[in-house]
């Protein structure tokens, strides 16, 4: 484990709360008059840069600081944890220039690293008006010309259009329908010549208002042929292996917005009274209390595992991606709901309670189901994998050794290996196919009397669960169009026995490290209250356990909201 003083998340967070201060570009104060005049963030991301953020959106093969991406999820979440806006601004960088990371030759990546670090900002262009997600529908073309290519048409709604330096762009090169139709290019704006490209209006939204999010057109407009990024016809290839890694990444957006959200909402409890007791005395309010915790604990698990599955598990990650894009997001969603019910009215107010800050967050968070890929988009790329999934399962066809590297903390992961990334499902899913093995290791510390009995029982439920997931999914048979509402309906059920299992195999592989190192991880609270929020949605509910209920909401108020992590021992 590394000393605290010199983990990067942890550096960024004590930088932000002291930014956080009156007069500073992260006071509540300063962003909501931002969030009201839906001006972009500019000094806030002056502060991330200075940090050296974008040194982390740089692998550190190219010279950047970025070797786990679990530990860049952690940063977008400490930003994210003060202001979306932010987060999503200065991110975009990242998802801009992942495609180059993935598919981008030397000369290429070398440059655009040296770029971003000099604080370039990256843009990503691939939706366009009318076609939303379905990107084989885009118009944008390319056509070959001596020199290069020359691109046409509008991308539109594009996060950093008019800001960003370079734009990575997904054109049309071949005919309509066809996946291998489409090129990638890397496209300096400085380089353009005037009048071959123009700015769409910048478009209000209901939340992460002052994010710029417009949209670029292009006339004519003549890129050199080494903009291009990968092979002829690679395009919507090298976009969808980098949605993997982006929406991984996306994770950190409902991190840091359910920490906030639960900092407010603690703050709140401890002040206001009702029936002549401090709310957070009230049964029904702790009970919400402590369910929001595990429901932020769980969905941790399935970011921390799945960022470190990135450099573990990078053939399954088509799966393991689309399962916490889709399950993460929405989890946040219910847990900020949840938490402004406790806030009644004032979830509302925009700047009579906490400057406005719940309601801000509260309708930033909404973009972040939305960011690469919605979530039925996701769960309808779960739904393709499951036949593919289930024969890899009647194989036992599991890579174990990297579950377990995924799931080991103090065991710093390999470099990313971008040509690991596939499409298709060729093994099984590992988290899953790996959970007997979990169970097992939790029925050994049982009888060793290193976990409470309560802790078996939950996981054998867990496991009943899973093994009957996996009896459907070899019934399953895909449906034709989009899928059939108990395709999603199983998808859903698949993400809540996915995120259970990332909940145990973390718990067990690093409870010996671990297990005493924080209130959180005492006793094995933790993982004992993600898997009774795991089972009950699963339509199988588990006895409450007092203890733990009891233990989770004095820690919240101990640490005034800012200490619910699975990493307040590391």
């Amino acid at each position: 484990m590394r000393p605290e003083t010199t983990v990067p998340h942890r550096l960024l967070g004590a930088l932000l709360d002291e930014q956080s201060r009156p007069d500073g570009p992260f006071w509540p104060a300063a962003l909501r008059e931002l969030d009201q005049d839906e001006a972009f963030p500019a000094e806030a991301c002056r502060v991330l840069d200075e940090f050296g953020l974008a040194d982390h959106y740089v692998p550190a093969a190219y010279g950047g600081k970025l070797t786990d991406f679990s530990e860049l999820i952690q940063l977008i979440r400490s930003t994210a944890r003060h202001d979306l806006t932010v987060a999503v601004a200065h991110a975009k960088t990242l998802l801009g220039a992942v495609s180059v990371w993935v598919a981008g030759d030397q000369e290429q990546a070398d440059r655009l690293a040296r770029q971003v670090r000099d604080g370039h900002v990256v843009s990503w262009a691939l939706t366009e008006r009318g076609h939303g997600a379905d990107l084989l529908a885009g118009e944008v073309t390319a056509e070959r010309t001596r020199e290069g290519w020359s691109l046409n048409g509008e991308k539109w709604l594009i996060n950093n259009a008019t800001r960003a330096h370079q734009i990575c762009l997904l054109a049309r090169t071949g005919k309509a329908g066809d996946a291998r139709g489409f090129n990638l290019f890397l496209v300096d704006k400085d380089r353009l010549s005037p009048g071959s490209y123009t700015y769409l209006p910048k478009i209000p939204t209901h939340g992460i208002r002052g994010a710029d999010i417009s949209g670029i057109g292009f006339t004519d407009a003549a890129v050199p042929a080494s903009a291009q990024v990968g092979a002829d016809g690679a395009g919507l290839e090298i976009v969808l292996k980098a949605l993997q890694l982006t929406r991984t990444v996306c994770a950190g957006l409902s991190l840091g917005a359910c920490d906030h959200a639960l900092r407010l909402t603690t703050a709140f409890v401890q002040e206001r009274r009702l029936y002549g007791k401090l709310l957070v005395e009230l049964p029904r309010i702790r009970r919400i209390l402590a369910d929001a915790v595990a429901d932020l604990l769980l969905m941790e698990s399935v970011s921390m595992l799945a960022g470190r599955s990135v450099h573990a598990l990078a053939p399954e990650m088509n799966v393991v991606s689309a399962v916490t894009k889709a399950f993460v997001p929405s989890a946040g969603d219910a847990v900020i709901a949840e938490l402004g019910e406790i806030l009644g009215v004032r979830a509302f107010f925009t700047d009579a309670h906490a400057e406005g800050m719940f309601d801000k967050l509260e309708r930033d968070h909404r973009i972040a189901a939305i960011f690469d890929g919605s979530t039925a988009v996701n769960r309808h790329a779960l739904i393709k994998q499951f036949p593919l999934l289930a024969r890899a399962s009647a194989r036992g066809d599991y890579a174990l050794k990297g579950l377990a590297a995924a799931a080991t903390l103090d065991v710093p992961v390999d470099p990313l290996d971008p040509g690991e990334l596939v499409l298709a499902q060729h093994g099984g899913c590992s988290v899953l196919g790996g959970l007997p093995d979990a169970v097992e290791r939790v029925r050994s510390l049982v009888r060793a009397d290193s976990a409470p009995v309560g802790l078996e029982q939950l996981a054998e439920m867990l496991l009943a669960e899973a093994a009957a997931l996996e009896e459907e999914l070899a019934a399953h048979r895909p449906t034709a169009g989009a899928g059939a509402a108990a395709d999603f309906d199983l998808a859903r059920r698949y993400e809540f026995c996915f995120a259970g299992a990332c909940a145990v195999h973390l718990w067990s592989h690093n409870e010996a490290a671990l297990g005493d190192s924080s209130p959180v991880w005492a006793d094995a609270r933790w993982v004992r209250a993600c898997l009774n929020r795991v089972l009950r949605a699963l339509g199988r509910p588990a006895d409450r356990e007092p203890d733990v209920t009891d233990a989770l909401v004095e820690e919240l108020v101990r640490t005034e909201g800012r200490g619910m992590t699975l990493l307040s021992g590391i």
